[in-house]
């Protein structure tokens, strides 16, 4: 390991694993993506001329995750620094005085996953990305390929995979990351109170089913569109365990177009003022906060800025939720968190495993200042709204996971 930096026990499990091909299925805050980048640098400094890729479905989601974690890897180490000789921003490559080079791709489609051989491969967040690329970038790998991903529901991994000879399966959780702080595990661990099937998968790392997602009707775009109209920004105030989140929504020929503006924990109100400045809003523009912070907004009133608390009443969650059904969502490749929400957004489960007609209240920072805007902007006069219709139970594709190693 080197200078400076700390290893979980992933890190070892990963590089010191024979397998040709490591899965690494794991819970939120199990620390396996960096584990594994820590590996392939590891790799890359003690092997000449190795080429390392590493893929996500995109390049927001790599900046947000893997390679974040390399930057963070680079940054901290001593050692790494004299070993690498550069790293160029722009096509995001690591270049090492060995002539080793780590590189972050994303493919638009199999034909363009043909391009490129590699020794060592790891794709991140692998249920993003499809089967058919997958196949053509292990076709070009010679060594090693890493895989690791949260275990939403089954995908290609669990279908074509797991049980393979030269297959490692590895398991964790937050319990396995020694790094994690005590309010995030306590989080965690609160999904147990709350949604049994989110608990087991962000908790204890196991495959969940697919059922019970809210919003289903929301899909990639990479602009908002220049003509589109904004009708406000949503903003839901969180400090230190909580994220404040902030929104933009605009409309257009009857689809709503979002994107992330703000995401973090540990912001105080002036603190959120020059976000927004930053972000470049201009204070005359509407902002829909969450009315249970009556200070939070005054504040930001005197702070110059146009603030109206969000109107709830009876059913609002319900009614909010039934608005956003009607429209087609636009969300912004960059809105990566709010991205994350939606694969998140459930409704609960009980202990029995029966859906009921409440949402988790969990991971929905960014997704409740988009309720806000849909409940105070985007009310339908003279309709009847439609009721929420649960989904069916389906049984789960895939039990359980045995047999397999667990650390």
């Amino acid at each position: 390991m080197t200078s400076g930096q700390k290893a979980s026990v992933l890190f070892w499990e990963n590089y010191r694993s024979k397998a040709q091909v490591i899965i690494n299925q794991g819970g939120t805050n199990s620390g396996k993506t960096y584990a594994i980048v820590q590996s392939l640098f590891y790799i890359a400094c003690g092997n000449p001329k190795q080429v390392i890729t590493i893929v996500g479905q995109d390049i927001p989601n790599l900046k947000a995750g893997a390679l974040r974690d390399a930057l963070a890897i680079w940054a901290g180490s001593e050692q790494l620094t004299a070993r690498v000789k550069s790293y160029n921003n722009t096509g995001r490559i690591f270049e090492f005085v060995n002539s080793s080079i780590i590189e972050f791709r994303s493919y638009a489609d199999a034909q363009d996953a043909k391009s490129g051989k590699r020794d060592y491969l790891f794709v991140n967040e692998a249920n993003g990305v499809p089967w058919s690329v997958y196949q053509e970038l292990a076709l070009r790998t010679k060594k090693k390929i890493y895989i690791d991903y949260n275990p939403n529901s089954g995908f290609w991994v669990h279908d074509n995979l797991l049980g393979r000879k030269g297959v490692q399966l590895i398991i964790s959780d937050h319990r396995h990351n020694p790094f994690v702080e005590q309010s995030v595990r306590d989080k965690i661990e609160g999904l147990k109170n709350t949604d049994i099937e989110l608990w087991k998968v962000y908790a204890r790392g196991l495959t969940g089913k697919t059922t019970g997602l809210i919003l289903s009707n929301w899909y990639l775009c990479d602009i908002i569109p220049p003509d589109a109209k904004l009708i406000a920004v949503g903003l839901d105030f969180g400090f230190t365990n909580d994220e404040t989140g902030c929104i933009e929504v605009y409309r257009q020929n009857g689809e709503l177009w979002i994107n992330e503006l703000l995401y973090e924990t540990g912001l105080t109100n002036p603190d959120i003022a020059r976000r927004l400045t930053d972000s470049g809003l201009h204070k005359n523009t509407e902002i829909i906060a969450d009315s249970a912070e009556p200070k939070s907004i005054e504040e930001l009133r005197r702070l110059g800025w146009r603030v109206n608390p969000a109107k709830k009443g009876a059913d609002s969650v319900k009614l909010s939720i039934d608005i956003l059904k009607r429209y087609k969502l636009n969300i912004t490749r960059n809105s990566i968190n709010l991205r994350n929400e939606l694969a998140r957004y459930k409704w609960k489960n009980d202990r029995s495993g029966k859906i009921i007609n409440e949402p988790v209240d969990s991971w929905n920072h960014l997704i409740d200042p988009l309720r806000y805007i849909a409940l105070n902007k985007l009310k339908i006069s003279n309709l009847a709204l439609p009721k929420t219709k649960l989904p069916f139970k389906e049984k789960s594709r895939h039990e359980p996971l045995s047999g397999l190693l667990t650390i």
